[in-house]
């Protein structure tokens, strides 16, 4: 019941603009046991199944949940919510520094974090549409899809518009799931089954024989995805709904930093011993 509750919370990093699904599983200590389970899917099938099956049960009710609410929050009040994203996001950078440093971090790993942070930079942000969106797929493109979408829900971070924009998939992705394209949507869930396993096990490998690389790369990555959570309807003025904005800010930044190290607050706070 405990993962599935948690599914539903982590679902809202599928949805949510600028907020990662990983992200939110290393928060609740769930994100290396969640990628062992998909790397061995196979080998561990029912051990893994049972643990997995609450967690992805979960996390599809949270985005059913959370879907129509970002949207109607960001089609009418679209800068207070992404400026509470905004404080999310920065909430969880101590949390995920913890995790670079965790099993040792010399001087050269600040090297990695910035030409990490530089190339998504570029990447993502200087130029954002390095290849041209598809809008009529073939079978090939739609599988290559869901592998995609597989590399958001997995790699923390990597927010999933910014990313599949820059790979000219979000239109055909955001369409295809509003209009129910069953032709893209099936092969999609091919590409998705496909990456996540392929992926999991793919990270699992770098975690274990190169751990502070591996998240020094992905902490580059993190930071540079940063400035694309505001859009250029989020201008600050002398008005409330500025105020309000940077109030959420602080709001944001509070709740996630204070679940990036909950055990530890809970106790400081006399609620757990």
């Amino acid at each position: 019941m405990s993962r599935f509750l948690k599914g539903i919370i982590v679902g809202l990093g599928g949805v949510a603009p600028g907020l990662s699904g990983s992200v939110l599983l290393i928060i609740f200590g769930l994100y290396q046991k969640t990628l062992d389970a998909l790397g061995t899917l196979f080998t561990r099938f029912k051990k893994n199944v049972t643990f997995l099956l609450p967690l992805v049960a979960g996390m599809f009710l949270g985005v059913l949940l959370f879907s129509k609410l970002i949207d109607f929050l960001l089609g009418n009040f679209e800068m207070p919510t992404r400026f509470c994203f905004l404080g999310l996001i920065l909430g969880t950078l101590p949390m995920v520094w913890r995790e670079v440093r965790k099993e040792g971090f010399k001087p050269v790993y600040y090297a990695v974090i910035v030409v990490a942070a530089g190339l998504g930079f570029w990447f993502f942000t200087v130029n954002p549409n390095a290849f041209p969106q598809v809008t009529d797929p073939t079978l090939l493109q739609s599988v290559l899809l869901g592998v995609a979408v597989a590399a958001t829900a997995i790699i923390p971070g990597v927010d999933p518009a910014v990313f599949l924009s820059t790979l000219g998939f979000y239109e055909m992705y955001v369409g295809a799931l509003a209009n129910l394209e069953w032709g893209i949507l099936l092969p999609m869930v091919v590409g998705l089954a496909i990456g996540a396993v392929a992926i999991s096990f793919g990270m699992s490998l770098l975690f274990k024989r190169w751990y502070t690389a591996t998240f020094s790369v992905i902490f580059g990555i993190f930071l540079s995805m940063i400035p694309n959570m505001l859009s250029d309807n989020c201008v600050l003025g002398w008005n409330g709904v500025s105020v309000l904005s940077l109030a959420l800010v602080v709001v944001g930044f509070g709740v996630s930093f204070f679940l990036g190290d909950l055990e530890k607050n809970l106790q400081r706070l006399g609620w757990k011993k």
